[in-house]
Parts: structure tokens; C-alpha cells; sequence
């Protein structure tokens, strides 16, 4: 493990260039082929066995070790959000529109560097080792499920993964049995009314008027129809109903979000929505288009895998507190790995103490500290090399958890 630590020491400046190179080189989920590019070449320049448009963008990279053994799985996600950077950083966004507003680019050059140091151990190492560049985690289906369809996770007996979290504070790793992310779904509501002049409501049927009220109503589902103990999000996020200030809008349109962590839950929801929409719109003998649509499962954790992970980091350099978090309403398509086989997937801190204010994921102004990228290498590696030690004299593809 010292020499694990040292030689990723020893690299730290190449993966801070990693990380800024894809920082400013961002590119939509769906769209990465220049990013895939540029991970299938690092990983050929190491000698390592690649396969390229995995599930569609994905990139899978193989490090044998000299003698038999277990396969780990190293997953990073690598594409970028449709936003505007707003950050002052040298390495800013120059694609417009598009930037690393989610920490994807920290995780696929935490996991260059860590695959550039283990193969310099392979000698040392009895097993498989499969670094999963995951390719469209931020939209659905995402691209886990095509990556998973196309073989990746063939003999693959163990996945480890993490999430940089700019609200967490640097050297602090969050791990969680059991649930740890919602299942994140969409619907998407169309309000049919009969618009009319502004000055003769009596004469229409107000589709921005009933959308006020089903908003309103779709509040109910959750703070009097589902049990408090039972986590759950109904948001509604967009309504729309666009004309002139003297013209009453012939329909309405809104979409929204459903998290939940229970299947039962999800299923009331998706029905008592379309139940919600179906009677208020009767009171004003309006029509309406629903669609609901699924997004990715609960991401559940492994429970040995976990504590494995959870007792390791406790002395990685770098790491001061190892603390059970909470679940999050955020989805991850992570979840669909853990649903064929066994691992976990936990949080590495990445605020900067020094900073004034911290933006969260997903905002114009995101960043991270970059001395996190170490941080997170180093438990991934030392995890992998544990695991293998581990279960170095189990048959391939038989390593029990």
C-alpha cells in the first residue's frame, strides 16, 4: 500500500492536468467521442487491453495481473451537463454551453492515474482488474444499462466506485449499506383547455389557472398520502403556457421529478399523479396528456462490500473522518452494477476548506479541490489491491462477498 500512495504522490501534477484537460474539454452525455478518445489512448500508451464503444461511448480497459485471480471493477462517468460555466478557473469550459458541472472529469482522471500506478504493480497482482469509463450518467437511460448489455461486467466479481462531493468537506469519505440514492423519474403533464380573450374568462376553460390548482394538489401526494417515514419528492420544475398578456392560454404544459427509494412507493405515485391531474381537470371539464417515465432504480449498496470499503479508507493518508451518510434524493445510474453484482459506491469530500462559498453540483459556479483527486484514488486502489489479497486464492469469478 506505501508504494501504492507514493507512486500516486508522485503523479499528482498529471492527474490535476487530466482533470483540467477534460474541465475544458467537456461533452454532453451521448456525444463524448472526443473524451473517449482520449481515455482509450491513455490506456493503449499503457499497454493495457481496450475496448471502445461500449453500450455506445463507453470504454473498458483490462489490466492482468501475473497470476490468476478475482476481477475488479473500477467505474468513472465522463460526460459533462448542458450548462454555462460561470467559474473564473485558466481551464474554464471552451465548449459553450457544455461544462463539468458534477465532478465526472475529477472522476476519470482519478482513475487514469490510479490505472497508470497499478499497472506498474502488475507483477503484484493476482487477478483482473476492469476500469468501466462510463459514458452518459447524467441522462437517461444513461449509459450503465448499454454498457452492462454489451459485456461489462462479463466475469466481473466485484465493483467499486465513487462520487466526488463539493459539499463535503475534503478528507471525509461518506459510505452507506443499503440504500443510498433515489430512484430519480419524470412526468410530463399537458393541460387541454379552451382558450379565449382575456377579457371574458367566463368563456374559456383557464389552463394556467388548473395547472395553479394541480400544482397545489400534486403536494398532496406526498405530505398526506404517503407515510412520513417512507422518503419521497414530487417536484414540478417547469410549467409553461406561453401568450399575449389579453390571451387566456388554450393549454399547459409541465415536468417534474418523482424520487423515491421504495418500488411500492414509486408505483402509488406514478398512478396517484395521473389521478391528481385526472380530477382536477374534471372540475373544470378539461383534458390532459400524462406520461411517466422511469428513470434509474434505488442504488443500493452491498453490505460486506461497504463495511470492507468503509474500514479500509480509515487509514488511507488524506482521509480524516470515515462517516455513515445519509440516503440522497439524487439518482445514479451506478445502481444498475449493483443490481448484477456484488460492490459499493460511496463519497469522497471534495470542499475546499479555504473557499468563502461552496456551489453545489450541477451550478454554473461548481468546483472542486483538487487534492481530492488523490484522496479518491487512493481508497479505489487500495480497496482493489485489498480485495484481490483478499480473495487472491478463490477461482475467478467464484470470489464470495
Amino acid at each position: 500500500m506505501e508504494n501504492l500512495y507514493n507512486e500516486l504522490d508522485a503523479i499528482y501534477e498529471e492527474i490535476v492536468e487530466i482533470r483540467r484537460y477534460l474541465h475544458e474539454n467537456p461533452e454532453l452525455s451521448f456525444k463524448e467521442v472526443k473524451t473517449a478518445t482520449y481515455i482509450a489512448e491513455y490506456h493503449r500508451n499503457l499497454g493495457h487491453e481496450v475496448r471502445t464503444n461500449v453500450g455506445g461511448n463507453g470504454v473498458l480497459a483490462y489490466l492482468k495481473g501475473s497470476k490468476t485471480g478475482p476481477t475488479v471493477a473500477l467505474r468513472a462517468d465522463f460526460d459533462a451537463l448542458p450548462i454555462q460555466e460561470k467559474t473564473d478557473v485558466p481551464f474554464k469550459s471552451v465548449n459553450d454551453g457544455v461544462m463539468h458541472a458534477c465532478g465526472h472529469d475529477g472522476h476519470t482522471a482519478a482513475l487514469l492515474g490510479l490505472a497508470k500506478v497499478l499497472n506498474g504493480m502488475k507483477s503484484e497482482i493476482a487477478g483482473t482488474i476492469v476500469f468501466l469509463h462510463q459514458h452518459a450518467e447524467e441522462l437517461p437511460p444513461g449509459g450503465a444499462v448499454s454498457m452492462i448489455e454489451d459485456g461489462c461486467l462479463d466475469d466481473v466479481d466485484v465493483i467499486f466506485g465513487t462520487h466526488l462531493q463539493a459539499q463535503m468537506p475534503l478528507g471525509e469519505v461518506g459510505y452507506r449499506s443499503g440504500p443510498l440514492q433515489a430512484a430519480p423519474d419524470r412526468f410530463d403533464i399537458k393541460i387541454l383547455g379552451e382558450g379565449g380573450h382575456g377579457a371574458y374568462p367566463h368563456d374559456t376553460k383557464d389552463s394556467i389557472l388548473i395547472g395553479g390548482q394541480l400544482i397545489n394538489n400534486l403536494q398532496q401526494i406526498v405530505s398526506r398520502r404517503v407515510d412520513p417515514l417512507d422518503a419521497a419528492v414530487v417536484s414540478v420544475c417547469n410549467f409553461e403556457a406561453k401568450n399575449p398578456y389579453n390571451v387566456i392560454a388554450d393549454t399547459a404544459e409541465m415536468i417534474g421529478t418523482v424520487r423515491t427509494f421504495k418500488e411500492e412507493t414509486r408505483d402509488f405515485i406514478e398512478k396517484e399523479i395521473e389521478n391528481v391531474v385526472d380530477a382536477t381537470c374534471k372540475l373544470s371539464d378539461a383534458d390532459y396528456e400524462y406520461t411517466y417515465t422511469r428513470g434509474y432504480p434505488t442504488l443500493v449498496n452491498h453490505k460486506h462490500e461497504t463495511e470492507f470499503v468503509a474500514e479500509l479508507a480509515k487509514d488511507v493518508p488524506g482521509v480524516q473522518a470515515v462517516n455513515e451518510t445519509p440516503p440522497i434524493m439524487g439518482g445514479e445510474d451506478f445502481a444498475y452494477y449493483l443490481q448484477h453484482v456484488k460492490g459499493t459506491f460511496f463519497f469522497t469530500g471534495a470542499e475546499n476548506p479555504e473557499w468563502e462559498k461552496v456551489y453545489p453540483h450541477h451550478h454554473p459556479k461548481f468546483d472542486i479541490d483538487e487534492r481530492v483527486l488523490l484522496i479518491a484514488a487512493k481508497v479505489l486502489g487500495k480497496a482493489t489491491l485489498q480485495y484481490l489479497h483478499v480473495h487472491a486464492d478463490k477461482i475467478p469469478n467464484e470470489a464470495e462477498s
